[in-house]
């Protein structure tokens, strides 16, 4: 069978490790699999899937497109039509598409094409922005326009960022007339939480299930390591954050406030952190670029004493997992998907403020093993399920 995912990034980042995880799994079992991605580099074992969808010059117009005119999903026409040309030579039995935002591929183009092109046709939804008129989630702001019809979305300063023009409205009825008219297509979603929107939005009509996120527990798994050493950190609690990008809605402000709460045996160990947030760190967190080596991540994992996951707005977070897998219980806010994984090995709290979270650290002890994570391969399985017999 040949397979071909399309996502906004191929091998980084989470979305991107689970196109990877998938590809390494499917090619194991006799397999084809091609991964049309957007944007950043992909590291050089996953290159023999990676196909490139336009390049560096189609992202940054397309992204100042979506700044002035609120044109998520509207830029790199031409770019994509090649694409769709090289769709047609590949000749898929099944397209697997993910996250579609991130300025590098025009849906009319491609929904286009996939209306009538004869495919099986899956689509893993990680966000919410299928269905929305901007946004990628809502629940910060308590918005249910996304129901009826968006409009005046409060959501401009947000990814994806929006100078000008609100466009929310004409984007809804854009996507509700084009994302809706695709024969044989199933929606997938990581969390029952997004499950349960999907069914309340305009995509209702599809068949959707959840399979949740597998992650390597060949990789992520209790890892000695040399880091306490390293960060001083040998008499102290650890509690860790991890995010690719550290947006409002990740809780970087829950961090600092609790920073200035902890006894001073306790150090707060954030991964993901660029130069220009650094100075806005309380000086007693130890802040740690950027870093796409999973060992190096299962090994901070283990180190830690609780992984912290103050999100706002999330699906079903990967880190909770990876976490999970390395023994190191998890604390999260009850919001999102998140919750359905703490669950499994941490404590979910209810009142999103510092207070119920430092609380949660104190029980730490108190916590139990109630489940495993989804491994790959039993990820894999369900996909393979759904690509067969959907």
């Amino acid at each position: 069978m040949k397979i071909l995912m399309i996502n906004v990034v191929c091998g980084i980042r989470s979305t991107g490790c689970i196109c990877t995880n998938l590809a390494e799994e499917l090619e194991k079992q006799g397999h084809q699999v091609k991964i049309a991605y957007g944007r950043e580099e992909v590291p050089p074992k996953y290159q023999k899937w990676a196909i490139r969808i336009g390049s560096n010059l189609d992202v940054g117009l397309h992204g100042i497109k979506a700044r002035f005119f609120d044109a998520v999903g509207l830029g790199s026409k031409k770019a994509t039509k090649r694409f769709v040309e090289w769709m047609k030579e590949y000749d898929p039995d099944v397209i697997h598409l993910h996250n579609l935002h991130g300025y590098y591929i025009n849906i009319e183009v491609l929904f286009d094409y996939l209306r009538n092109c004869g495919k099986k046709i899956i689509w893993t939804l990680h966000d919410c922005w299928a269905f929305t008129g901007h946004c990628t989630y809502f629940d910060y702001e308590n918005c249910e326009k996304w129901k009826m019809a968006c409009e005046k979305c409060p959501k401009s300063n947000d990814y994806p960022k929006r100078w000008v023009m609100d466009n929310s409205r004409k984007n809804y009825n854009l996507k509700k007339k084009i994302l809706t008219q695709i024969p044989n297509m199933r929606i997938i979603t990581p969390s029952q939480w997004l499950t349960n929107l999907v069914k309340q939005s305009f995509l209702k009509e599809y068949a959707v299930q959840v399979i949740y996120n597998g992650i390597d527990t060949t990789i992520f798994k209790p890892t000695d390591s040399e880091l306490r050493k390293k960060y001083n950190l040998e008499d102290k609690k650890v509690i860790l954050g991890v995010s690719a990008v550290w947006e409002k809605r990740k809780g970087l402000d829950v961090f600092n406030e609790l920073a200035d709460m902890l006894p001073n045996d306790y150090r707060i160990v954030l991964i993901g952190i660029p130069r220009s947030l650094k100075k806005k760190l309380a000086k007693n967190i130890i802040a740690i670029p950027r870093t796409n080596n999973q060992k190096e991540l299962a090994e901070f994992y283990t180190m830690a004493d609780v992984y912290l996951n103050p999100t706002y707005e999330d699906n079903y977070p990967t880190t909770n997992l990876e976490a999970i897998a390395c023994g190191t219980p998890v604390i999260t806010y009850n919001t999102g998907g998140s919750g359905e994984s703490a669950i499994l090995y941490g404590c979910v709290v209810n009142e999103k403020n510092v207070d119920s979270i430092r609380a949660g650290i104190g029980n730490i002890r108190d916590f139990t093993i109630n489940g495993k994570v989804f491994d790959i391969k039993e990820m894999v399985e369900e996909y393979i399920k759904a690509y067969f017999y959907m």
